[in-house]
């Protein structure tokens, strides 16, 4: 059997060195069962989503924003942003409002109130004339 030079020998054990690094890393992967309940919620947080970005995307309900000071593109960000629990609550508040014009309306000063507690809890800096709590 023939000799391997020095420097292959050195290769060979910094590679070997480096693997064994890599591997003790990198954490082992685990997986889990997750049950019916926290599938159903996370799909009807989704679900919830999807209304009220569909509702948004309206030109009566974006007509409407504007007319109370608030951009569209800040209400979406606002609605990406919410917790699984407020994006549901705030889809049962929408389906609860009365159909018509009335609807609209009430589903823009939803909107606009839910953009008004975030700025009053320092979350975000939309409107000029509120003193947040948390600054």
């Amino acid at each position: 059997m023939t000799q391997l030079p020095q420097a292959t020998r050195w290769i060979a054990v910094l590679l070997a060195m480096a693997l064994i690094s890599v591997s003790l890393a990198l954490p082992a992967a685990q997986a889990s069962m997750i049950d019916t309940a926290t599938l159903a919620e996370a799909q009807s947080a989704t679900e919830a989503r999807e209304r009220i970005h569909s509702l948004l995307e309206r030109d009566d309900v974006r007509d409407q924003l504007v007319g109370l000071g608030v951009d569209p593109a800040m209400a979406e960000e606002r609605v990406a942003a919410l917790s699984d629990a407020e994006a549901r609550q705030m889809a049962a508040r929408m389906e609860e409002l009365p159909a018509g014009s009335s609807s609209v309306i009430g589903a823009a000063v939803l909107i606009f109130l839910v953009l008004l507690l975030t700025d009053i809890l320092g979350f975000t800096d939309v409107f000029p004339f509120v003193t947040s709590t948390a600054r």
